[in-house]
């Protein structure tokens, strides 16, 4: 009788066991896609966990790309990004009608015009259709003559950043590029001899042929992912397991792709097609979990971005900073390495690069009339993805951003919390900070919508543009900018969210190609989520882990963004595998929102947020704080703590002190409770209006009118003057100077941006006055008698200033009638194109001897001192009589690049406002 019941006893145990394994959960759900513990579905498509190590997906794209017809490309010694720095590349364009066409460069040295041709005289009107109409040929043809001869007298040729490269070394010479078949992975050069540049005469000409077709599928080349298993050992990390494979997969790939982030030189690189340190990129990386899961890489990473005892801000519009303000997200890192580490040598040596840095915004970015801080929206630094067109960096410095001034409230608590620390006085801080806090909630906070506006902008008036700003309305839910207290939770609840996830900036803005406009960015994805779970709304946390998940399981990498429209990653202008930001937000969601993981100067506290479809109990092991090594399980959902155990005995709260040491055991239940009342405010990706094109003439304003708009509304010094349907407005100057400007609504109810401002004054000439640069008193006037060097100035010539060089230019002026100014000056910078480098040159106004603020002088084009413009206005009440105005440089006028900080000065201009 037993040897029959043993077989059958056998047979029963088996199907328990089978029958006790539960289903896959969902996770979430949406019209456009699915998360379940083990897989991912989106139409048709699966990415599944095999198991916590082991990835696979069939997605395949149905992205075309079309080639655009401006073609971007830069030359490579042996596969480096050797030949001109970040940002600085060749530009050919395509015309219709010409199939095969030819392209002359000099290694090393900028383009001369618009359109580079060298057979034959072409047109330079450049098409209006952006994309090529067939397939093309490009002949590229590379001068190499000064490379070589230097190779043979010298034995080396001295790249831009004085690097040598040896004769010895040189293996051959390279094509990369934006436009398929080229590309920007630099390493790879060597293995494509498509792309390599050859001279079979002799005569120092590379040449090679490049085909560009009209259009592409990225997919048909092989380049999509479709398995994934873990190679790299990733135990000395922290190891988490869940109830869900597909997550606890995801988060060990993303310790993975971390570790092939880091450089020989133990610093993080940005991604997969990017080897360098970026300041903003490394710092919102360590912010959302580097500082937990390596902080001593974070460190070596941080240190790359300082220099002269300052923190670089190292991408941005018209030379950097000031113009791009947002280098302080280095505080936000660096305060995090000190509270999970605990090093005082790091805490003081990063305190003293944070106060220095933060001595010059004070002086050259704090704008003091409202208390916030100038400077182009923090990460959003692609300046016609999320500013209008007529805006140049001048006007992108004086607008006021939300990202931005959350980013510098959080500095100056920072550096609060840090002086504190070191014995010295807070206050000071504290109230830059709160100063900081109550102009973004009088300024920028939009009760109709529940949220946080764009930022403010125009030219001598400002105005609301009221998008939505996803990263920066995270942060100031994250750092306590929004007050009342109930403006936390209408931000997470209000801010427009999409199938994909929420996008950066709401609406979209027409006729601009995906990237930050039009997309979505997993590591905001990942501030959304941690923002949406200190407010305890549960489906906007699911909806952002989701969309976290999604991308990373069915490209089995992590992104840096996606089209808002799809979800995809091709049709982005540029994207990459490993983006470490993207790794970073994966590994939070596990850290900052599961397990709610919060540290203080002196503490770790744990605030999980488990929603109810992640249920279970989870486990953290190997988690290094301090000088402890825990060990960490949640059991339950919700996101209020039952119980708590420390090494096995009751415990009063879920928190480690820092000085706790050794390994421990920490095991928190949650009540099984979550808030009910959670919003999402799920919208379609909607595009904005395009901005009115105005003109005046006589006495009218009019402006292009276009179908769908059903509304225009006419603004006068920054405020809404006139309501109307038609397309003009009659102007009647009441004041010595306007600036008007046009909205468009269309029947949705969405705005455009304002248009260019257009300018009025009573009089003719109107109270308009100029002085001449020639004029001033200055130390060194020699171009003054030599102006025809460079063409286009006014008057009879220009001051060149520069370090050494007129470092005081002195105006002394009559004011002819009392009353509100403003002041800027005609100038120009060649030191770098407009959308890169780091050679904006600084100065000080003084008026009267006292500080009247920063005057910005960004670049305007790679060695183009013929374009002439003018700074950013200041505003300020002139007595009549004489005045003494100094533009002087002061040492915290140092921009970026420290050395180079020069331009020429053409004239100032004093514009009565009223």
């Amino acid at each position: 009788m037993r040897l029959l019941l043993r077989p059958l006893l056998s047979i029963l145990i088996v199907l328990f066991l089978f029958t006790s394994i539960p289903a896959q959960r969902q996770l979430y759900k949406s019209d456009a896609y699915s998360v379940y513990s083990d897989r991912v579905v989106q139409n048709g498509f699966t990415a599944m966990a095999k198991s916590r190590t082991e990835l696979v997906s069939d997605y395949k794209s149905q992205f075309r790309k079309k080639t655009q017809r401006t073609i971007v490309m830069k030359f490579s010694l042996n596969g480096l990004d050797n030949e001109r720095a970040p940002g600085q590349d060749h530009h050919f364009i395509f015309v219709p009608g010409i199939k095969r066409d030819t392209a002359f460069f000099t290694f090393g040295k900028p383009d001369t015009g618009i359109i580079y041709r060298t057979m034959e005289k072409r047109s330079k009107t450049v098409p209006k259709d952006p994309y090529l109409e067939e397939d093309k040929d490009l002949v590229i043809r590379l001068d190499m003559r000064g490379v070589l001869s230097d190779f043979k007298n010298k034995g080396y040729f001295q790249t831009y950043d004085s690097t040598r490269f040896p004769a010895r070394d040189f293996k051959g010479v390279y094509v990369a590029g934006a436009n398929e078949p080229l590309n920007w992975n630099f390493p790879a050069l060597p293995e494509r001899p498509d792309v390599k540049l050859k001279d079979p005469d002799h005569d120092g000409i590379y040449e090679v042929l490049i085909h560009f077709p009209r259009e592409f599928s990225p997919e048909e080349k092989g380049n999509a992912l479709k398995s994934w298993k873990l190679q790299k050992d990733i135990s000395r990390f922290p190891q988490y397991e869940s109830p869900d494979v597909l997550v606890d997969a995801l988060y060990n790939k993303a310790l993975e792709e971390m570790m092939q982030d880091v450089r020989s030189d133990g610093a993080f690189m940005a991604g997969a097609q990017w080897t360098g340190v970026w300041t903003r990129d490394i710092s919102y990386s360590i912010l959302l979990s580097l500082a937990i899961v390596n902080p001593d890489a974070s460190k070596i990473s941080l240190m790359a971005k300082v220099k002269n005892g300052i923190i670089i801000q190292d991408t941005g519009t018209g030379g950097a900073w000031p113009v791009s303000s947002d280098r302080m997200t280095w505080a936000l890192a660096a305060w995090e390495v000190f509270k999970t580490t605990g090093d005082m040598t790091w805490l003081k040596t990063s305190y003293g690069i944070i106060k220095k840095s933060a001595l010059a915004d004070l002086q050259d970015v704090r704008d003091t009339s409202t208390g916030l801080f100038s400077g182009e929206s923090s990460f959003l630094d692609w300046r016609e993805q999320t500013y209008p067109g007529w805006m140049d960096p001048k006007d992108i410095y004086k607008s006021k951003n939300l990202g931005t001034n959350a980013v510098h409230y959080e500095t100056y608590r920072i550096l609060s919390e840090m002086a504190k620390l070191l014995g010295e006085d807070s206050d000071k801080y504290n109230q830059v900070a709160e100063g900081i806090k109550v102009g973004m909630n009088r300024y920028l906070w939009m009760d109709d919508k529940g949220y946080f506006a764009q930022y403010l902008y125009g030219r001598n008036y400002l105005s609301l543009s009221p998008k939505s700003e996803a990263l920066g309305e995270a942060l100031s839910v994250l750092f306590d900018c929004a007050g009342p207290s109930d403006r936390q939770s209408k931000i997470i609840s209000s801010v427009p969210v999409t199938a994909f996830g929420v996008p950066c900036i709401y609406p979209e803005i027409p006729a601009i190609p995906p990237y930050h406009n039009n997309s979505v960015w997993p590591f905001v994805e990942s501030f959304w989520a941690w923002a949406s779970a200190k407010t305890g709304n549960e489906p906007s946390v699911l909806g952002a882990m989701a969309s976290v998940y999604r991308p990373a399981a069915l490209f089995l990498t992590n992104k840096e963004n996606l089209v808002a429209q799809t979800g995809d990653y091709l049709g982005t202008e540029i994207n990459s595998d490993r983006q470490l930001w993207s790794i970073a937000g994966n590994l939070a969601l596990t850290f900052r929102v599961i397990l709610g993981m919060r540290f203080t100067g002196d503490s770790l506290l744990f605030m999980p947020f488990i929603p109810k479809e992640y249920e279970g109990v989870r486990t953290l092991k190997n988690l290094r704080y301090r000088n402890a090594v825990l060990e960490v399980s949640v059991e339950g959902y919700g996101n209020n703590v039952a119980s708590v155990r420390l090494d096995g005995k009751p415990y009063p709260k879920a928190s480690i002190a820092a000085s706790l040491s050794g390994p421990h055991r920490l095991e928190i239940i949650i009540n099984n409770s979550m808030p009910e009342d959670g919003k999402v405010n799920m919208q379609e990706v909607a595009f904005s209006p395009e901005i009115p094109l105005v003109k005046y003439e006589g006495t009218t304003l009019s402006w292009n009118k276009t179908p769908e708009v059903s509304l225009y509304v006419v603004y006068k010094n920054g405020m809404e003057e006139f309501n109307t349907d038609k397309a003009e407005f009659e102007v009647k100057p009441v004041d010595p100077y306007m600036e008007l400007q046009v909205k468009a609504f269309d029947r949705s109810g969405l705005e455009s941006f304002l248009s260019a401002p257009v300018t009025i004054t009573i009089s003719p000439q109107g109270d308009i006055y100029t002085f001449q640069a020639e004029d001033s008193e200055a130390p060194d006037k020699s171009a003054g008698g030599q102006g025809d060097k460079y063409s286009g100035f006014t008057g009879t010539g220009y001051l060149v200033l520069d370090k050494s060089k007129n470092r005081e230019v002195t105006f002394k002026v009559d004011v002819p009638k009392t009353g509100l100014y403003a002041l800027d000056f005609r100038y120009a910078n060649g030191n770098g194109p407009i959308n890169t480098e780091n050679k904006c040159a600084v100065r000080t106004l003084l008026l009267d001897g006292r500080s009247a603020g920063c005057i910005v002088m960004p670049q305007r084009g790679d060695n183009l001192w013929t374009d002439w413009g003018y700074t950013n206005s200041l505003s300020a009440e002139l007595t009549q009589g004489s005045h003494i105005l100094t533009l002087t440089f002061n040492d915290y006028d140092n921009n970026m690049n420290v050395d180079v900080n020069g331009a020429l000065l053409d004239s100032m201009r004093l514009i009565i406002l009223k």
